[in-house]
């Protein structure tokens, strides 16, 4: 094994990163925070950004079937590559670093390598993919599943929250190959890659508490959603019906949602890994107004857990809640399609390659699992060998205040580093 001495490099190495993220948030700073679009102009601009620089450090670059971003060295060597890869859009008004750390870290990779020409043991490229956010589509992972033919008709019909334009329609407008897409073939071979590595910031606030600077990601959890759930019950004047007489829709979702917070509860005791949210709970702003019994009340649910059984589980006790309370409260409730997203694990190889790695520059890493979804679990899903990287983040994510110190990152970036030197 050839010995590769990055870390004689990590000045220059810095420069480059940090002049990334910083050229790449200038140009989709929304005014609050960063806006990069699911297959829209701000993702365009942050992938345009980082083909240009590429290019700058002579890298080649070009777009896939699915049009996202591959860089690679221009004398790669024969083989199966090794992938590192993660998304360029964001939420609306996020963070900087979430997915774009991922495709920064694999540029700082390859441009290390051409600059000191020096070949890696196995080809190497970056990924840069569109689509993984759920924000937009009301779908995650679009342009990893796209590319593994794992797209539904159905997920082509839906629509931007923002624009109104359909999943169908976006693809359209970019040029992807939307008939394959819609037939369920595959773009990508997923036999055709060695591993797929992604590194991303922790996404909650546990590194930062426990002063953790890199860890390394075990499996990431899966996901049941209903993108939004009505509950029905009848409108009337506040002051004229009598409690045993209403059909108050927001009583029946504060009970619904007290009653599943109490199965998370006894749950969680038991060591099941689960948590469970209702981002967006909402009367008709049309209609609702002080002195009116609420009669009809929309919210989202979802239900996280690295174990299916677990998912499926509690998704049953909220509709069986859902029946019981409809009978007691006089209600209805209406779902939308149920969206469901498989939990993943990470390969154990490449767990102990990236723990070694990180015991090589004198880091005790830990492991944990992730919270939040990423591309690497519609990998691993497939069949390819995963490994991740997560980077220490104060307050947070999906908010403009991401704040990843570049140190942390460049530890994160050697972890990578020594890892890949070791695949044979």
């Amino acid at each position: 094994m050839v010995t590769v001495n990055l870390e004689d490099h990590l000045q220059e190495l810095s420069r480059l990163a940090q002049r990334t993220f910083d050229d790449v948030r200038n140009a989709t700073f929304d005014g609050v925070g960063i806006t990069r679009e699911s297959f829209g102009e701000g993702e365009n601009r942050a992938m345009d950004i980082i083909e240009s620089i590429a290019d700058e450090c002579g890298l080649v670059s070009e777009r896939d079937a699915g049009q996202n971003l591959i860089l690679r060295l221009p004398d790669e060597k024969a083989g199966k590559p090794i992938l590192i890869g993660s998304h360029l859009d964001s939420v609306p008004q996020g963070g900087n670093f979430d997915g774009l750390a991922g495709v920064v870290a694999g540029l700082v990779l390859l441009n290390y390598y051409r600059q000191s020409a020096t070949a890696p043991p196995h080809p190497v490229r970056v990924l840069a993919l569109r689509g993984e956010e759920s924000a937009w589509f009301g779908k995650a992972y679009m342009g990893s599943l796209a590319l593994l033919g794992k797209l539904t008709k159905e997920d082509l019909d839906l629509r931007q929250r923002q624009s109104d334009i359909s999943m169908r329609e976006a693809f359209e407008a970019l040029g992807l190959p939307l008939e394959r897409i819609e037939r369920g073939e595959v773009l990508l071979d997923p036999s055709a890659i060695a591993a797929y590595l992604e590194l991303h910031i922790e996404q909650g606030p546990a590194m930062v508490a426990r002063g953790w600077p890199v860890t390394v990601v075990t499996g990431i959890r899966g996901n049941i959603r209903h993108a939004r759930v009505v509950a029905k019950g009848e409108a009337g004047h506040s002051g004229a019906v009598p409690r045993w007489l209403r059909k108050d829709a927001v009583l029946a979702v504060a009970d619904l949602l007290s009653r599943l917070d109490e199965h998370w509860r006894v749950l969680q005791q038991m060591g099941m890994d689960l948590v469970m949210t209702s981002g967006m709970v909402s009367t008709n702003p049309q209609t609702h107004a002080l002195s009116v019994i609420p009669g009809e009340v929309g919210f989202s649910f979802e239900v996280r857990s690295q174990k299916r059984e677990t998912l499926e589980q509690f998704y049953k006790l909220m509709r069986d809640e859902c029946q019981d309370i409809a009978q007691e409260r006089g209600v209805e409730f209406h779902f939308d399609r149920r969206l469901f997203t498989e939990p993943a694990e990470m390969d154990s190889a490449w767990i102990s390659r990236l723990l070694d790695a990180g015991k090589q520059i004198g880091l005790n890493i830990e492991t944990m699992a992730s919270g939040a979804g990423h591309d690497a679990a519609v990998f691993a899903n497939a069949g390819v060998p995963c490994g991740m990287v997560f980077i220490r983040n104060d307050h947070g994510s999906h908010n403009p205040a991401e704040a990843m110190e570049l140190d942390d990152f460049m530890l994160g970036v050697r972890v990578l580093h020594r890892a890949i030197q070791t695949v044979t």
